[in-house]
């Protein structure tokens, strides 16, 4: 069953085409990755997917369901790139707003466990407008996450993260055996320490799919695999 499913997805702004024909699925529970240049048109693609704005042709669809129904809301979690949480309530005050919208029963110690997940403490009474852009991304991914979503969308979710938080957001969302994931990102280092297969975009279409292994069979003897993505870019130009 798909869990995420784009068809024939198209999309302007004006005159410049975001998406040309985008057609992808991805099987519950699979993590797949989103790659492609800047202006490729992944961040178009999960704002379609989450309901924020709709296609121009093509549909889009969460759990079967079209994206901004309150079933497919249920099961989604968001992170989008630059996320910006409710600047003038405090990190715990986010967590529980949210939690508490999203239906989270227990409340309390879902806020708990994501304050110390992402090592929040220490800013939790510190409203969100006065953080660094590490922290305020931090708090982004613990609002994503809070409802324990069974569809991830997420938009570069290690930007502006310190290592040490970057290596325990990766070994949390590893951990969600059940969640199906999508990874949109330009790192491929990135990809492959989150995802098993891999859609790559270039000027709003997809120009291949496969897993990591076979795009690592792909390369030359030592090849980076960054090398290898990169020359199926320009290829498709």
């Amino acid at each position: 069953m798909l869990c995420i499913e784009a068809k024939d997805l198209h999309k302007r702004y004006g005159k410049v085409v975001a998406l040309e024909g985008l057609s992808f699925g991805v099987e519950c529970g699979e993590k797949v990755a989103l790659i492609g240049p800047n202006g490729a048109g992944k961040s178009t693609t999960l704002r379609i997917l989450v309901g924020l704005i709709s296609p121009d042709q093509g549909y889009a669809k969460i759990a079967g369901y079209d994206p901004d129904s309150i079933m497919a809301r249920k099961v989604l979690g968001y992170l989008p790139e630059d996320a910006s949480p409710y600047p003038v309530l405090t990190v715990r005050e986010n967590l529980e707003y949210i939690a508490a919208l999203r239906g989270v029963e227990d409340v309390k110690e879902r806020v708990e466990e994501m304050l110390d997940l992402l090592e929040l403490r220490e800013v939790e009474r510190r409203r969100v407008m006065t953080l660094s852009r590490g922290q305020r991304q931090k708090v982004a991914i613990a609002l994503a996450l809070i409802h324990r979503p069974k569809v991830l969308l997420l938009d570069e979710p290690l930007n502006y993260l310190d290592i040490p938080t970057q290596e325990k957001v990766i070994s949390y969302l590893n951990s969600l055996k059940d969640a199906t994931t999508l990874v949109a990102t330009h790192i491929m280092s990135i990809a492959v320490r989150l995802t098993s297969r891999v859609l790559i975009v270039s000027h709003g279409k997809l120009i291949w799919t496969g897993t990591v292994q076979e795009l690592r069979y792909m390369g030359k003897e030592d090849e980076p695999i960054e090398s290898v993505v990169a020359r199926m870019m320009r290829g498709s130009g």
